[in-house]
């Protein structure tokens, strides 16, 4: 069963409650752009901020603010914020806090495209950023000295390391350090870094929480006042906002996060036990629960790395269920092998920068039935290695 929330309630039971709108169950989709008021007082009061009626749906809409407060429940966070993609709640989150002459520290093996907005858009406008491994930001309690912002995330892309969250937090706190972690791979099933001292949590919402490969779209949760900033400042200047039928969707998804992700966890368990005495594979890299403090469970994107005899692309084409692509946390299973990656088109690659091994595949594991998609992998695997 998830940890209980606030209230003495599950998260599954919490993100499964039918929405509070006149009986319906599910929240109506609001598409409008803009509300119409009935009075010159009430307009007046709501244009100086005396009222939070509904405005522009640019910066506040009912049907996505019913998804940004369930989002608030399940990560304990006092308050949420929608964004149109991943990396609009990223860019929105870190701008809303630097300026030229600050400085974020970042982790390693960091999402690509986070990396990317870091070095092509904020390094050549003034804002320093250095990357440190898990073990700096774990035990220099100084490393975040002069640190306006660090940008982690727990575990991280592709090889999947782990931070004890409460100490690199607690470090921060010493120094003034903002905190803002990508909470994708775990959800707030299995990890809620606000409960250890993270300042900011974003997550890309196209992953587990909507679960069905059809939303693209964030999420920010945090104190009032850091989300206060996010609103006044980079959601309605830069634009990034959660359209309504997202915003539905994504609720949507929310109400079957907990047996999804049990789902997810179940084949990941079956793929990692399998996987780890397997003659073609080199290693494993799958966090489990209580690998550090926090984090109570196993999602279903993990990497592998396989032996030199292994001809990862034969292996690719072999595969019956799994798909090549991007992205992950959705119901189909795919394979991304990091040699495509690592050869990706454009400036600044991060596989390449943190020497992220061509020997890799990620996988994620999607809804399908376990021993299947074991089947099909194994297949795959002893058909693609050369003897």
């Amino acid at each position: 069963m998830a940890d209980a929330v606030p209230g003495g309630y599950s998260i599954e039971t919490l993100l499964a409650a039918a929405a509070e709108t006149g009986g319906a169950v599910a929240p109506p989709i609001v598409q409008t752009s803009l509300f119409t008021f009935d009075n010159y007082k009430a307009f007046e009061d709501r244009m100086a901020g005396r009222s939070n009626e509904p405005l522009y749906t640019r910066v506040q809409n009912p049907t996505v603010a019913a998804f940004e407060k369930l989002m608030a429940q399940a990560e304990e966070g006092e308050a949420a914020v929608g964004f149109a993609s991943g990396m609009a709640a990223i860019s929105s989150t870190v701008l809303a806090f630097v300026k030229p002459g600050d400085r974020i520290a970042c982790i390693e093996h960091v999402y690509p495209d986070a990396y990317r907005l870091f070095e092509r858009m904020l390094r050549p406008f003034g804002v320093g950023v250095t990357y440190h491994s898990i073990e700096e930001f774990q035990s220099d309690p100084d490393l975040l000295k002069g640190v306006k912002l660090a940008y982690l995330e727990s575990p991280t892309s592709v090889v999947f390391k782990t931070l004890d969250l409460g100490v690199v937090a607690s470090h921060a706190k010493k120094h003034g350090t903002i905190t803002v972690i990508d909470n994708s791979w775990a959800t707030p099933l299995f990890q809620r870094p606000l409960t250890l001292g993270i300042d900011i949590v974003l997550h890309s919402a196209s992953k587990y929480l909507s679960g069905h490969s059809d939303t693209v779209a964030g999420v920010v949760v945090a104190r009032q006042d850091l989300i206060d900033r996010i609103r006044d400042l980079t959601l309605p200047l830069l634009g990034g906002k959660l359209a309504p039928f997202e915003a539905f969707l994504l609720t949507r998804g929310l109400r079957t996060l907990g047996p999804r992700m049990r789902q997810h966890q179940a084949t990941a368990n079956l793929f990692v036990d399998r996987l780890a005495s397997h003659p073609h594979v080199s290693a494993v890299h799958s966090p489990g629960p209580n690998i550090v403090p926090g984090l109570t469970g196993r999602s279903g994107l993990l990497s592998v790395a396989l032996n030199d005899n292994v001809d990862i692309p034969n292996l690719a084409d072999s595969l019956k269920l799994f798909r090549l692509g991007v992205s992950w946390g959705g119901f189909e299973s795919l394979i991304l092998p990091t040699r495509i990656g690592l050869n990706q088109a454009g400036e600044q690659n991060s596989m390449q920068r943190f020497g992220v091994s061509d020997r890799i595949v990620r996988l994620s594991l999607g809804l399908e039935d376990p021993n299947d998609l074991w089947a099909d992998f194994e297949a795959a695997l002893s058909k693609s290695a050369r003897t």
